[in-house]
């Protein structure tokens, strides 16, 4: 592994034991490790107690082997004691919480009657914040849950009696601001409001997010209580721009970290090819990046590291399990039951014992989707493995920051999934290691959010000029308002807009989590039994009729799917295959918002009708051979979003050797390639964007390629893909020209969510393409995102 400097780190012997579990790879093959960096400790700033805080607080903390707080704690708590709206943006494990708790608490010592609200954007997290609370031992703080899961009887409580709420965005817009005149003693003693991991309110949710956070301090202003905002996260850039998006108000950023922290070793891997093995289209195939990491994470556990490992998907992180509970079976059969799965969907008392057997250390190995991203402060990690990219460089980070928190140094591994963002970054780790992490994107005048935000408004209060100008966003929030007065949604009146008092309250049919088709309870045939629920956006493709579904390493088969009931039927079944499911889709352009002619190139920007429907599935062997393709009678899913678009003369690409016969092929190619590369430049997944591309279509007469928003309305990731195309494209350029394959493999070209099967694809017609369109933007393909050189078989282990 190169010049590694002695003595060797925790971290460094880890990812030695990692290699060494690595099958040997063929003659003449490179090691999977691609690249290693080891970021050192830093050490700690502390700062003296703030003279507010009173004595018995200070003994709190000490108890808890606080001695002082750190400088960046002390600059926030400071800020937010003086009344002063802040987002603290340190890092993983910096301790933020400490930055509102004090304020916070000191606030309740000095006024007896205060009260604050804590949102987060998950009740793992809120949970175990309310935990760390309850294990100060304040006197007279009367902390309380309030979400979801909480009992009638507690909940009453916690109105009635509780000084700080731990709550969520869906509980603060579904039970509290549609009912609160029933919390008006609360609501009038406001003194703070916490916004948790504040990043990862972005898009359509995001969107969501700001104006519920207004129609608060809406709220809040007539009950006559003003009270300040403190906003904590790890991971976003610009945290004071972003955080006055968010609230609406302006905010003081506190960004350099004074904590202390061990030194990490972060390596990025990328499985070898498996020669024997061909997917789709006759495609190379890698070893699976969810197989690599479940033997890491066997490997890891036989180390006694205390090791978390991400994947991307509920059923990836069942296998990943399963998997490593085999391999740890045949060397010491005690264990496997020290390795758990972790992933949304479980019922919240599967959660909180999954929880608490990590946090007490009866489980050594947990594979877990990003459901423990932000969840459990989970103490003393020696390794995470990330198996694929997650999406962002900031949730990377998040991540990879659960390793670390002990004084020995940890380990972190990204596994480079079959994929062109994950190959791109192996090879390019400077886009990684060394970029910052991405702006969060979000739009409170999206009239799809807009609106039903405004009439959950209306029916809190009555809407008024001032509010309109002051608080909603002004002219874009009239126009909205017209159009709901025009279909009677509300009514205008001299003072106002009112929501007619006859309705019920309108809190329950919006889903601020932005799909706005709810939630699909999977419940298992015969007993009735819910096993968990599926998103009703893509329930379609995930629990259709004949589907796979994995629960707790149990298989099951889906009987039946009732997308108007929101019921998902299974029975438990061991069929021996997987299933995929196909789709079609076709965008329609709406409206144009921006364009430019550039010579064989225009350029677009606007609004999309993008209908899509789930016409099949395929059973797929173990090995990814198509057993056999059965179709399914499902409804059309018809999405009005936002988008971004290219359309090419097609005598530009014949002089660039792509004749008539490859365009669709080369288009198709480059337009996986483009919804892969899209989250280096904003903060969202392949996921959470689509894209189609045809060799004529009808607005622009014209082959063209779209990419668009994969929400109602749009989430911003369309419009920052049109802002920097150019930049966008030579990265994707750079990915597919980097990649090892001939023709075409998911590394490059191939998406793992294609409706059509992946066919057809023209690898060198995309490069073709793409340069046409870059040649036309004034892009060299070389700029921002040259393919770097590949390393060699070893590579050394650098410092920084």
């Amino acid at each position: 592994m190169g010049d590694v400097r002695e003595p060797e780190g925790r971290g460094e012997a880890l990812l030695r034991r990692v290699l060494a579990g690595s099958e040997a790879p063929s003659a003449g093959d490179a090691t999977p490790l691609r690249h290693a960096v080891r970021l050192p400790s830093r050490a700690g700033r502390t700062a003296p107690w703030p003279g507010w805080v009173p004595p018995g607080l200070r003994e709190a903390w000490q108890r808890q082997g606080v001695p002082a707080p750190w400088t960046h704690q002390a600059e926030a708590a400071e800020l937010a004691w003086a009344g002063r709206d802040v987002a603290v943006a340190t890092g993983t494990a910096s301790g933020k919480s400490l930055a509102y708790q004090l304020p916070v608490l000191a606030r309740f010592a000095h006024d007896p009657k205060a009260t604050a609200l804590y949102l987060s954007p998950t009740k793992a997290l809120a949970a175990d914040q309310l935990r760390a609370l309850d294990a100060l031992a304040v006197p007279d703080v009367r902390p309380a849950p309030f979400d979801g899961d909480t009992p009638t009887d507690a909940r009453d409580w916690a109105r009635r009696h509780g000084r700080w709420l731990f709550s969520n965005p869906d509980m603060l817009h579904r039970a509290m601001l549609p009912r609160h005149s029933q919390w008006a003693m609360f609501l009038r003693r406001l003194q703070f409001v916490v916004v948790d991991e504040c990043h990862t309110y972005r898009g359509v949710f995001g969107s969501h997010v700001a104006l519920l956070l207004r129609r608060l301090l809406r709220v809040c202003a007539r009950y006559g209580s003003r009270p300040t905002l403190v906003l904590a996260s790890a991971t976003v850039a610009e945290p004071a721009a972003f955080a006055a998006r968010l609230t609406g108000r302006q905010v003081a950023a506190v960004t350099e970290d004074g904590s202390p922290a061990a030194g990490r070793t972060v390596a990025l891997w990328e499985p070898p090819l498996l020669p024997e093995l061909t997917g789709e289209n006759g495609a190379p195939v890698r070893r699976p990046a969810g197989g690599e990491a479940a033997r890491m994470l066997a490997d890891l556990v036989l180390e006694g590291a205390r090791t978390l490992v991400f994947v991307r998907s509920r059923r990836g992180a069942e296998v990943a399990a399963l998997t490593a509970q085999r391999l740890l079976a045949d060397v010491d059969p005690g264990l496997p039951p020290r390795v758990a799965a972790y992933r949304g969907g479980y019922l919240p008392e599967e959660r909180r014992a999954l929880e608490a057997a990590l946090a007490g250390g009866e489980l050594l190995g947990m594979a877990t989707t990003n459901a423990l991203e932000l969840g459990v402060d989970i103490a003393g990690l020696d390794a995470v493995v990330v198996a694929g990219f997650p999406g962002t460089r900031a949730s990377f980070w998040q991540q990879s920051g659960r390793a670390g928190r002990a004084r020995d140094e940890a380990l972190v591994v990204l596994v480079a999934r079959d994929d062109p963002m994950d190959t791109y970054l192996v090879h390019h780790p400077e886009a990684l290691l060394g970029a910052p992490v991405e702006g969060c994107v979000l739009d409170p005048g999206n009239p799809y959010v807009l609106g039903p935000q405004l009439v959950c408004a209306a029916a809190e209060l009555p809407l008024t000029e001032d509010d309109v100008r002051d608080v909603f966003g002004g002219s874009a929030a009239a126009a909205v308002l017209d159009e709901l007065v025009a279909d009677g949604v509300l009514r205008r009146r001299p003072t106002g807009w009112y929501w007619p008092s006859t309705r019920e309250r309108p809190a329950g049919a919006v889903d601020i989590r932005g799909s706005g088709l709810g939630q699909v309870a999977v419940v298992e045939a015969g007993t009735g039994r819910m096993l968990g629920t599926a998103d009703g956006a893509s329930a379609p493709a995930t629990v259709h009729s004949g589907a796979v579904y994995l629960h707790r390493g149990e298989t099951y088969l889906v009987q039946e799917l009732d997308l108007e009931a929101g019921v998902a039927v299974v029975a438990a079944a061991d069929p021996g295959f997987r299933t995929d499911a196909r789709s079609t889709a076709d965008v329609e352009v709406a409206r144009v918002l921006a364009h430019r002619d550039l010579g064989p190139v225009r350029v677009s920007f606007g609004e999309v009708t993008v209908t899509s429907q789930v016409v099949e599935y395929l059973r797929r062997a173990p090995d990814g051979t198509v057993l056999a393709t059965v179709p399914l009678d499902l409804p059309e899913q018809v999405l009005r979003t936002r988008g971004v678009w290219y359309d090419v003369d097609e005598e530009a690409l014949v002089a660039a050797g792509v004749p008539p016969i490859r365009i669709p092929g080369a288009l198709h190619a480059a337009e996986h390639a483009a919804i892969g590369l899209l989250p280096l430049f904003a903060i969202c997944d392949r996921w959470d964007v689509g894209g189609m591309s045809t060799a004529l279509h009808p607005h622009t007469g014209r082959p063209t390629v779209f990419v668009h928003d994969g929400h109602p309305g749009g989430a911003g990731f369309a419009e920052r893909g049109h802002a920097v195309l150019g930049r966008w494209l030579a990265a994707t350029r750079a990915a597919i020209a980097d990649c090892e394959c001939r023709t075409g493999c998911p590394s490059c070209v191939q998406s793992p969510k294609c409706g059509n099967g992946n066919a057809p694809l023209d690898k060198s017609g995309a490069l073709a393409v793409l340069d046409v369109v870059l040649g036309a933007l004034g892009e060299s393909p070389a700029a921002a995102g040259a393919p770097a050189r590949r390393p060699g078989p070893s590579m050394g282990l650098a410092s920084r």
